[in-house]
């Protein structure tokens, strides 16, 4: 059943290209050529040539991935004849953009691409330094008002510290792969994220936002898949603070309705090729959990537990799940969710979201300027606000700017809330979808 209450989160390069298989849904072709939008420009992919694998899988890759010559094309045929995306003068987000995604990109400055390793550097050593100093300061004052603020506040930089090993991840920390790898699992491991288990399938959900079933983190449940759940797992699905601790879930055992694991090389998450990889990462991550066992053996169990469980498990994993939640969900508006033809990069990508942590902006690297993001994960994160602002022109409407926050965004919890309350299911048909609600989940006396 916990597999149906907690959804989760996750990050890396994109994953291999599948295309249709001529019969069956068991089988899929993947691709011989892989694309990576983390370590590439996609605007430079051509074309995509593809040979048969022998043997099943039941990887939630896309079924097929256009080349960005052909999205593009695409692009452009579907939105003749439309203003902007609006008919009758009111904007509907789920008709294609009237501009193509090479648009966007030419509207970022040329330097905003470029990737500075000593300045992602001088990050890693940032929030080290705060984490160490965090700690050091709590043990020596040692109370019970401290350790409650200190829990938040460590939990807040180890979500920082994800941040940088994510865009390690999707290489905009540098162009050096070995350095990006060597730094990832550094800061991934220390947090407990197996970090190329958790690369790939981060990189299976950039390559398919906004698709309803295909989609690796957050996706919608489908009308069947949500009525054939019990009332108990239901309400424990949409009921915070629940939802906001599937992370570690996820990682063991990914999202409702997917099967493998993000510690076992021979997940349906991977290929042959990438088993060294995901076996590198999971003895990083057992290293990491023995010698915290020792040291809560040394320290003794509360101490530990006040040190460091409650910000590991608690807080950590609250941010990931929040965060990658409210960059997909929450917006006031009815947002779509794709499958079939009508899905693309570019339509999926236009409906993330991004949003405002006050002074958290600049805590976890402007994690908040989302939609970019998603279309370009090779931009470095401190280069993603001058890339969004000037990409705001040509992306019009289909841009939400997100509402500013107070210091703290304790704003958001109101979207979160809403969202839990109105975000329960989409239909099983259709290939332009908006969530439904429930009304009976919290008690409404009307029917479906």
């Amino acid at each position: 059943m916990a597999s149906w209450v907690l959804s989760e989160c996750g990050l890396r390069p994109l994953p291999r290209i599948y295309t249709r298989p001529s019969s069956g849904i068991a089988s899929l072709t993947p691709n011989t050529s892989r694309i990576s939008l983390f370590q590439s420009d996609p605007l430079r992919v051509k074309s995509i040539g593809s040979r048969e694998r022998k043997r099943g899988i039941k990887v939630s890759a896309p079924l097929k991935l256009q080349s960005v010559g052909e999205e593009e094309e695409r692009e452009g045929e579907r939105v003749n004849g439309v203003d902007g995306g609006e008919t009758g003068g009111e904007f509907d987000p789920g008709l294609p953009p009237p501009f193509k995604l090479a648009d966007v990109r030419a509207a970022i400055p040329k330097h905003c691409w470029v990737k500075d390793p000593w300045r992602s550097m001088s990050y890693v050593v940032r929030d080290v330094a705060v984490v160490f100093g965090l700690a050091a300061g709590a043990a020596y004052l040692n109370n019970w008002v401290v350790w409650p603020l200190y829990w938040a506040a460590q939990g807040t930089m180890f979500w920082a510290l994800f941040v940088l090993g994510h865009d390690c991840g999707h290489g905009s920390f540098s162009n050096h792969h070995k350095l990006n790898s060597v730094v990832g699992h550094l800061l991934h491991s220390s947090i407990l994220v197996p970090y190329h288990g958790w690369r790939i399938s981060h990189r299976t959900h950039h390559q398919n936002h906004g698709h309803v079933e295909n989609d690796e983190s957050w996706h919608p449940l489908s009308e069947k898949i949500y009525k054939s759940l019990d009332t108990v797992t239901r309400k424990l699905r949409f009921t915070l603070p629940f939802p906001m601790l599937a992370y570690p879930i996820y990682l063991w055992s990914r999202s409702p309705g997917k099967t493998g694991s993000h510690y076992n090389p021979n997940s349906d998450l991977f290929v042959p090729k990438e088993r060294k990889d995901v076996i590198t990462s999971t003895v990083c991550w057992s290293t990491m959990a023995a010698l915290l066992v020792g040291l809560a053996f040394v320290m003794g169990p509360f101490q530990f537990a006040q040190t460091l469980h409650h910000s590991l498990l608690g807080f950590l994993s609250m941010w990931l799940d929040l965060v990658t939640y409210l960059h997909h969900h929450g917006h006031e508006d009815k947002l779509p969710w794709y499958r079939g033809e009508e899905w693309s990069y570019l339509r999926g990508g236009l409906t993330t979201l991004d949003r405002d942590y006050g002074w958290i902006n600049n805590i976890h690297h402007d994690i908040g300027t989302h939609v970019i993001h998603h279309l370009f994960p090779q931009i470095p994160h401190y280069h993603l606000i001058e890339a969004t602002e000037a990409a705001k022109p040509v992306l019009g409407k289909y841009y939400r700017e997100p509402k500013k926050s107070w210091p703290l965004p304790f704003h958001l919890l109101g979207s979160l809330i809403r969202s839990m309350k109105q975000d329960h299911y989409v239909s099983d048909t259709g290939d332009v979808v908006y969530y439904q609600t429930d009304p009976r989940l919290y008690g409404s006396p009307k029917a479906e």
